[in-house]
């Protein structure tokens, strides 16, 4: 089973996505914040992660940032979901690595099919 790391500060938003893709059959691990991000990416090893930008002390950009950052975590596709709904939002988030850009609210098959597509994409560029 895929395992999905959800990066989400709105506890209804972060237990909406989780049941969703938990009934879509992914492994699913939910966060409130990035503070454990380096520590949860090591012991839960996700296949993908799912990042809100509007997130407490950091951004979602700070946090794509980092990710791509390390060699070891380049490779993991990474979906921004969030209510920034401007074009230069989603521009910037794309043109730091994420796979895709969703505007919340997000429907739960447009969300599933995302997520089968970048894990898709990720399997064939190995």
């Amino acid at each position: 089973m895929p395992r999905i790391l959800v990066i989400e500060d709105d506890e209804d938003n972060r237990l909406l996505f989780s049941e969703y893709l938990t009934c879509a059959g992914f492994t699913v691990l939910a966060l409130a914040d990035h503070l454990s991000l380096n520590s949860h990416l090591q012991m839960f090893q996700p296949d993908l992660l799912l990042l809100d930008l509007g997130l407490p002390v950091v951004d979602g950009y700070s946090v794509l940032e980092a990710i791509h950052s390390y060699s070891h975590w380049q490779a993991i596709p990474v979906i921004v979901i969030s209510g920034y709904a401007f074009l230069a939002n989603q521009r910037r988030a794309l043109a730091l690595g994420a796979y895709k850009y969703l505007v919340k609210p997000v429907r739960p098959d447009d969300l599933v099919r995302t997520v089968q597509a970048a894990l898709d994409q990720a399997r064939l560029s190995r």
